[in-house]
């Protein structure tokens, strides 16, 4: 493992508990820093902690509710005077199913957890960061962004959303020290391929070149640099992780 250096810095990881969140966290405790996980479980952000160790805290937020996310930064200004990073990892995939077919209710969940909670995140987390005159935020788009899965279209929007939202931020906060900037993953085995269908897992598999997932680690090594303050003159960049599948 590549040294990063983070030492001394602190980060909010939205769905820290499980899955990409908490490799990323991981990344960033081995790299020196300290990390609040944020997650709607509790229990299971708290057992996430245990096992990162002593410079692992966690908060309880829904990202889906703005009230939630202003409780969630007040509550981790508490007990660190700073944010230094934020990795918006928090996201889930909606149904396997065509657009004419696509429960309404879902969709709105889908776009309320996947750009809506980054976008309350952002919105809470970005005065802190201009405060202090630095921050580096990290957005978990994907490749279906780019490309627009078949029977996953609410998913493929929102992350599609979440690369414009990026090179929005990105752009407005230029002239300052904050960088924002995103990742394209294709398909990491993680718990939320449980929300798939195996007939969907085939089909992003079939469009990966090396003929391999990703896994969390690969992820986490890339948006831990993209936390650090050698990532000094990327912003509003969308950085590639699909195993060769999109080459733009």
């Amino acid at each position: 493992m590549n040294q990063l250096d983070f030492k001394g810095r602190h980060a909010v990881v939205t769905g820290g508990a499980t899955g990409l969140g908490y490799a990323i966290a991981g990344r960033l405790i081995a790299s020196g820093g300290s990390v609040t996980l944020w997650d709607r479980d509790l229990p299971a952000a708290e057992r996430a902690a245990l096992a990162l160790g002593a410079t692992a805290q966690a908060v309880q937020v829904d990202v889906s509710q703005h009230a939630s996310v202003q409780a969630a930064v007040a509550a981790t200004l508490q007990r660190s005077p700073r944010i230094d990073a934020l990795v918006n990892s928090a996201g889930i995939t909606g149904p396997n199913t065509k657009v004419w077919e696509y429960p309404v209710d879902a969709w709105r969940e889908v776009v309320d957890v996947n750009l809506n909670g980054l976008f309350y995140c952002c919105r809470e987390v970005v005065p802190v960061m201009r405060n202090a005159g630095y921050g580096r935020i990290v957005n978990i788009a994907s490749v279906a962004g780019k490309d627009g899965n078949p029977n996953a279209s609410a998913y493929s929007a929102s992350k599609a959303a979440v690369m414009a939202l990026t090179k929005s931020l990105g752009k407005e906060l230029a002239d300052t020290g904050v960088r924002v900037n995103c990742v394209t993953p294709a398909a990491v085995k993680t718990a939320i391929f449980d929300q798939m269908s195996e007939e969907h897992i085939r089909f992003m598999l079939s469009k990966i070149p090396m003929g391999r997932f990703g896994t969390p680690e690969e992820v986490a090594a890339l948006v831990g640099w993209l936390c650090t303050e050698e990532c000094s003159f990327s912003t509003g960049a969308v950085f590639d992780l699909s195993g060769g599948r999109s080459t733009y």
